[in-house]
């Protein structure tokens, strides 16, 4: 292997993991309020208190294997921190935002083989019809995916994104234990499943089984990754930035946003970079 393309294969390497794993990272969530007793005359009723608390008790999970977890928590804050802040940092001065949006949206739309299978694994076949509604016009009007003229088509806006861990959620398999993969980050055993589901579903991973060869193997996932790394640092900035332990932070918010996931399905695809 020649010198010159090391890092570039370091960072795919690195990269695409990265990408994978965080490309739904959760957004910030308030912590729980510390536990107070009410008295009689001021408490609500059992129904009132379990909404007030819906939105915290889905951020419990078992989490046996915390002292590892945190060790690779601390190992992926550095591994942020010192290589994908600063590329992300780059990519936003160097890119021009049209381009880095065409970018971001030409990905997205070619990941509509995640998205149409599992919302018809769940049997949602209306939003199943509505991704394939929404990939036709963006990858014939939208010139390939680069614009999104699916979301000013108010039957075809804002659908729900779906994926494979969601999928196995509504299947009834329980999440599991909470885990800490390196680069990845914030998983769980269900979750690590969904994971492989996506990857094997996104087009953009087959490029390297039809093609092969250097080029198309460092091409294509280095893009995806550079794509999508200022995103995955505002989400992760936005989870740790105010915390006084930014580990429970990251758990509590991941956790709630997998559970959001499954039980309202109203989360939108990740938006492109506004700046």
């Amino acid at each position: 292997m020649k010198p010159s393309i090391l890092p570039v294969l370091v960072l795919v390497v690195v990269g695409a993991s990265f990408t994978g794993g965080c490309t739904s990272s959760p957004k910030k969530v308030p912590s729980p309020p510390a536990h107070t007793k009410k008295t009689p005359a001021t408490a609500k009723p059992a129904a009132a208190q379990a909404d007030d608390l819906q939105e915290y008790d889905v951020a419990v999970v078992a989490d046996p294997l915390e002292p590892l977890n945190r060790a690779t928590f601390f190992l992926n804050d550095g591994i942020y921190t010192y290589v994908f802040r600063p590329i992300a940092k780059g990519y936003k001065a160097v890119i021009p935002r049209p381009l880095r949006e065409g970018v971001h949206n030409a990905f997205e739309n070619v990941r509509f083989p995640v998205r149409f299978v599992n919302n018809t694994l769940q049997g949602n076949l209306p939003r199943a019809g509505q991704e394939a509604g929404k990939f036709l016009v963006n990858s014939t009007v939208g010139v390939g995916g680069l614009m999104v003229p699916a979301e000013r088509i108010p039957a075809l806006a804002n659908v729900p994104e779906a994926d494979t861990a969601q999928t196995l959620a509504k299947w009834g398999i329980g999440q599991g234990a909470y885990l800490v993969l390196p680069i990845l980050g914030p998983s769980s055993t269900r979750d690590i499943f969904g994971l492989a589901g996506d990857y094997a579903l996104n087009p953009v991973n087959w490029v390297t089984i039809l093609y092969g060869g250097i080029t198309w193997t460092l091409a294509i996932p280095s893009a995806n990754t550079l794509r999508s790394t200022p995103v995955q640092m505002d989400q992760y900035d936005a989870a740790t930035g105010e915390s006084l332990d930014r580990y429970l932070a990251v758990r509590s918010s991941y956790v709630q946003f997998r559970a959001n996931k499954k039980r309202q399905g109203t989360l939108k695809v990740v938006p492109a970079p506004a700046n």
